[in-house]
This record gives structure tokens, C-alpha cells and sequence, in this order.
């Protein structure tokens, strides 16, 4: 039995075959692992903000013109160090200065650390 198992092993058929099996199951787990097996994902779900973030949203939301807003804050030992929003106004040179503004006075940022930007439509 053990020298059928061999010679069934050493045989090129039975190594492409082998080598089939390996290749279609990594196939099935980078699959998996980056489609999530067909499910789709919500990044609404995923993140929550923290609430400097929640309170920095709801104040750009009082602007005129800047709509709904979504802010993140990076921090390193509770410090903000830089900040990305995004709001759903209008985008325009007015909005998007309010925006960079009271951000950087809110967090105490330089204008250069933050970024602004526009929300798909």
C-alpha cells in the first residue's frame, strides 16, 4: 500500500493535480480574506469617532454652507497632530477656508496639518 501511495506521489499527473488543488484553495482564501466571501462591507459600521470628533462635526455643521461633515483626528498621546474632513456643502473656496479655519483653531493645529475636502455627490 505504501509503495502504491509512492509511486502514485512520484507521478506527474498526480503532482499537476497536487498542485492544482493548492492553487485554486489559495485562491479560495485571498478570496475570502479580500472579498469577504461576497459580503459587503459598511464603513459605517466599522468606524466610530471618537468625541472630539463627534463635537468638531457637529460645530462645522453649524457653518453655512458646509453640511453634513465628517471629521477624523489623528492624535499621538491624546495630542491631535493632524485632522481630515470631509463635508457635504457646497464645495467652494469660502467653505472650504471656514472648514480648514475652524479646525485649526478648534484642535489647535496648524492650517498644514489638516486636509479638506469635498464629499462625493
Amino acid at each position: 500500500m505504501a509503495g502504491e501511495i509512492g509511486k502514485l506521489l512520484n507521478s506527474k499527473t498526480a503532482k499537476t493535480v497536487l498542485l492544482a488543488v493548492a492553487a485554486v484553495l489559495l485562491l479560495a482564501a485571498v478570496w475570502l480574506v479580500f472579498f469577504g466571501g461576497g459580503k459587503e462591507k459598511t464603513t459605517e459600521s466599522a468606524y466610530v469617532p471618537t468625541e472630539r470628533e463627534a463635537r468638531l462635526c457637529r460645530l462645522l455643521e453649524e457653518v453655512e454652507g458646509v453640511g453634513s461633515v465628517t471629521a477624523m483626528i489623528s492624535e499621538e498621546d491624546g495630542v491631535p497632530i493632524s485632522a481630515i474632513v470631509v463635508f457635504g456643502g457646497a464645495d467652494s473656496i469660502l467653505s472650504r477656508m471656514r472648514v480648514l479655519d475652524i479646525t485649526a483653531k478648534a484642535l489647535n493645529l496648524k492650517k498644514s496639518c489638516i486636509q479638506v475636502y469635498p464629499a462625493e455627490k
